[in-house]
Formats: C-alpha cells, sequence, structure tokens
C-alpha cells in the first residue's frame, strides 16, 4: 500500500480508507451534517427581514412560517425515498433542495428577484425546510441501523446537534456577514448543501458488531458536545453585554469550529486501534508457524446483543394482515399495525399539544421579543439560548431515559409527561411579560422543545417506530395557534 507520510508510518492509504469507509465516521460525518441543518430554527432571526422586505403583515408571516414547519416535519417523503434508495440519494435530494428554497428566499429578501407572491415564497420555505427531514432521514436513521443496540444514545446524540445547530450558525454567519441578517439566509443555503455533498460517500449502511467500549465512545462524544454548548453559552452572554469587532467574531468561531471537529479525534483513535488488531491478526493466521493466537484488546472485543436487537428468524408478514392484531408492546410492529395503534393516537395528541406549542413560540421570538420592547441584538439572544438548551434537552433526555429506564425502571411515557408540564412555565412567563422573563423563557421551551424528541422516538413500538415517527406524526405543525401578542 502507498504509505502517504513516508516510512514506518502508520498513516497509509490502507489506514485512511479504513477510517472512511468505518462505522464511527459515519457518526462523525452525521454530526456535521447536523450541526448545519437546523435553518428552521433561525426563522426567528430572519423573520423580520421577510416582513420588513416584503411587505407582509403578520398574519402572512404565520402563513409562511407554517410551511416552514410542515416542510420541516413533513418527512413522509424522504422516508419512503430512503425505503427504495441508499442514504446517498437521500442526502443528494436534500442538499438540492435546502440551496434551491433558502436561495430564492435571499434573493426575494435582498430586491435581486421580482417580489414573489406569497404563495410562491410559502413554496420556498417549504423546499428548504422540507431538506432538512430529508438530512434527517439519510444520516440519523443510517447511523440507528448502524448502532442498534445503543439507538437511544445515537437519536439523543444527533438530535442534539440539530438543536444546537441554531447557535452553531449564528456564530459562524458574524465573522462572515456581521450583524447582516439577510445574509444569514445565503449562508443558510450553501453551507448545509456543501456539508451534505461532501460527506455523500461516508453515509451507508454497515454490518455492525457491537463492540464493550461502545457507549464509552459515545459518552466521550457527548463530553465534547458539552463543552461546545458551554462555551457557546459563555460567549452568547459575552457578546450580548459586549460590542465584538469582525476580528473577535472570528475567533470565536474558530474554536466553535475546533469543537465541533473534536469527535473526530475520538474516530481516528477507535479505528486505529481496529486496524491494528486486523493488521495483528491478519499477520498470525498468514504464518503457519505461529500458532498462539492475538487476542484483541478487551475494547474491541464484540458482545452479545440483547434479545431486542436480533435479527427476527420468522418470515416476514405483509404489511396489510392482522393490521388490527398488533404483537405485544417492544415487539417490531407492520408500518399500518403501528399507525392504526392507541399509542400512536396518545404520541399524536402529545406532540400536537406539546411540540406544537414550544414550536409556535420558538418561531415567534423575534415578534415577541419585538412586541414586549426587547432590544434587536437580544432578538439572535433568545434564538441562541433555545438552541442551545434545544440541545441539551434532546441530549439530557436521549441519555438520562435510558439510564432511568434501566437502572429504575421509570417509564419514558412518564418522563414525557414531566417535560409537557415544565413546558407550561416558560409559556406563562411570555404570557405574563414579566420583567426580563423571556430569557428564562426561552431556555425552558428550548429545553422542552428537545427533551420531547428522543422521548418521543423512544416510547416505540419495535424498530419501525423511528421511522414511523419521523415520516408520519409532524403533521402536528398544522394545528398550532398563532400567538396575539405579535398581531
Amino acid at each position: 500500500m502507498a504509505n502517504l507520510s513516508g516510512g514506518g508510518s502508520f498513516w497509509t492509504a490502507g489506514f485512511g480508507f479504513h477510517v472512511l469507509s468505518s462505522r464511527w465516521f459515519t457518526i462523525f460525518a452525521s454530526i456535521l451534517i447536523m450541526s448545519v441543518n437546523g435553518a428552521t430554527y433561525l426563522f426567528g432571526v430572519y423573520s423580520n427581514d421577510i416582513k420588513s422586505s416584503l411587505g407582509y403583515d403578520q398574519t402572512t408571516l404565520n402563513l409562511v412560517s407554517f410551511f416552514k414547519d410542515l416542510g420541516g416535519n413533513l418527512g413522509i417523503i424522504s422516508g419512503l425515498i430512503n425505503e427504495i434508495t441508499p442514504p446517498w440519494v437521500v442526502l443528494a435530494i436534500g442538499a438540492v433542495m435546502n440551496f434551491f428554497g433558502y436561495f430564492m428566499i435571499w434573493l426575494a429578501v435582498t430586491g435581486r428577484a421580482a417580489k414573489p407572491r406569497v404563495w410562491q415564497m410559502c413554496l420556498y420555505i417549504w423546499i428548504g425546510a422540507d431538506s432538512q427531514a430529508f438530512a434527517n432521514t439519510g444520516s440519523l436513521i443510517t447511523c440507528v441501523k448502524n448502532f442498534p443496540e445503543s439507538r437511544g444514545i445515537v437519536l439523543g446524540l444527533l438530535k442534539g446537534f440539530v438543536g444546537l445547530s441554531g447557535a452553531i450558525m449564528t456564530q459562524l454567519y458574524h465573522p462572515l456577514h456581521g450583524n447582516d441578517t439577510k445574509s444569514l439566509i445565503l449562508l443558510i443555503a450553501w453551507l448545509p448543501a456543501a456539508v451534505s455533498i461532501v460527506f455523500l460517500p461516508t453515509i451507508r449502511l454497515i454490518k455492525n458488531v457491537r463492540l464493550k467500549n461502545e457507549v464509552d465512545l459515545f459518552y466521550s462524544i457527548l463530553y465534547l458536545s458539552l463543552g461546545l454548548a458551554g462555551f457557546l453559552m459563555i460567549i452568547i452572554i459575552i457578546q450580548n453585554k459586549l460590542t465584538f469587532t469582525r476580528i473577535e467574531y472570528v475567533g470565536s468561531a474558530v474554536f466553535v469550529l475546533i469543537l465541533i471537529f473534536a469527535p473526530l479525534a475520538i474516530v481516528i483513535k477507535q479505528e486505529f486501534y481496529a486496524w491494528k488488531s486486523k493488521k495483528q491478526f491478519k499477520t498470525v493466521t498468514e504464518n503457519p508457524l505461529r500458532i498462539e493466537s492475538t487476542p484483541l484488546p478487551a475494547e474491541l472485543e464484540p458482545i452479545s446483543s440483547p434479545s431486542w436487537a436480533r435479527v427476527n428468524p420468522q418470515k416476514p408478514v405483509s404489511c396489510t394482515k392482522d393490521v388490527f392484531n398488533p404483537p405485544d408492546r417492544g415487539e417490531d410492529h407492520t408500518i399500518l399495525q403501528a399507525l392504526f395503534s392507541i399509542d400512536m393516537l396518545i404520541l399524536f395528541i402529545a406532540t400536537s399539544c406539546g411540540i406544537g406549542g414550544t414550536l409556535t413560540a420558538i418561531d415567534n421570538l423575534g415578534q415577541i421579543g419585538k412586541s414586549l420592547g426587547y432590544p434587536t441584538r437580544s432578538i439572535t439572544t433568545f434564538v441562541s439560548l433555545v438552541s442551545i438548551w434545544n440541545y441539551l434537552g434532546r441530549v439530557a433526555s436521549g441519555f438520562v431515559s435510558e439510564i432511568f429506564l434501566t437502572k429504575y425502571k421509570f417509564p419514558r411515557p412518564l418522563m414525557l409527561t414531566f417535560v409537557l408540564l415544565f413546558s407550561c412555565c416558560g409559556h406563562l412567563l411570555i404570557a405574563f411579560s414579566i420583567p426580563n422573563s423571556l430569557y428564562i423563557a426561552s431556555v425552558i421551551i428550548g429545553f422542552c422543545f428537545g427533551a420531547q424528541w428522543p422521548l418521543l422516538f423512544r416510547n416505540n413500538i419495535g424498530n419501525i417506530w423511528p421511522q414511523i415517527l419521523l415520516y408520519i406524526v409532524p403533521i402536528w405543525s398544522c394545528c398550532k395557534p398563532s400567538w396575539g401578542i405579535c398581531s
């Protein structure tokens, strides 16, 4: 094999290919894709630009916001495509949709194109926002299938980075465009599309064998992401108190990028051990004079999968049979069995009231802050706080629910109920308009919005549920109310 860095070095073409084709690099690539694919959570930053540039009233802006939420959550299209194509096709389609939708919005807002009709703006934002569902389906579902025994942790971690993407994107656009929020739309158009295109070959289904140190590696990535969230929280507070220069914005953005790419070190270290053990094993098997075996390191030894993660050897049953005769909870359901179950109805109602309400507040943070007399600079702070705590909510519920269920048999539906009740506190703070309460409300609403997603996905009926919930449940966005305070 060709050596890439000189004699004696382990950095060979073979090792590089081994890393790029590994399951753990798929996790890293998905983290990067998720980190820039939360454009729907930034609507509160640039919504005032749409409203003022195109002369919309609040009712029209609410209509545009509705189609944004509908596109961002109606994942059935990407789900159906994912059933018949490899993940890279789904990601490629999402990248094209993302660029087209948001680029057309940027042209309209900056006056570089003729003023579009309302239905055209709704179509543009629907296409751009629906690309997020393609990114979620292509990368997240692939990682869940690659790590079936750790799917709760994978869901919490990757969905957490989606929640954190709002704060990441605001930190990246400041050094590039200053405080020009119209240029943020252009950044949203090209950056997520570029990241998805770069990592297309690496997002794929890989035959998996669970390792003993698998959970430890995920916790290492979690600690790095917590450091990223902590840094973002600190820098946002500082930026809200002080006036940053372009150079200072560049410095903070560089540090954010370093923290985002930090999980790559964990991936390389893990795959180096695996690659080295593979080479040693190959050397032993090719040398008949050496009869002793070379054991794998303890952390690389495979372990048996739990019973629920093993493949069912029974013959598949048609999805049209036994629709109203589902198996026990926890066992695999067909799509129709899941859709027509009482569990699906309960989760649908919960998301309609819970996620629908919190998403309405997030979408209208710009208008709420303006109507309550907060300065314009604070609007970005509100959106960033929602983004950071959205991430913390997703990660906390993904990891904590797994621990509570395993150690204390604490049911996830009960935890979801507590999260919904806690979100009411944020809505009440907005309703009563207490001085400076919008900062606290942003934290509560962001945390509760994020915490609901892993709990929703993990309140499943077998392995079909993560896909069903990504494809069907988000129709709740049609039910969201309007905020009278913003009219």
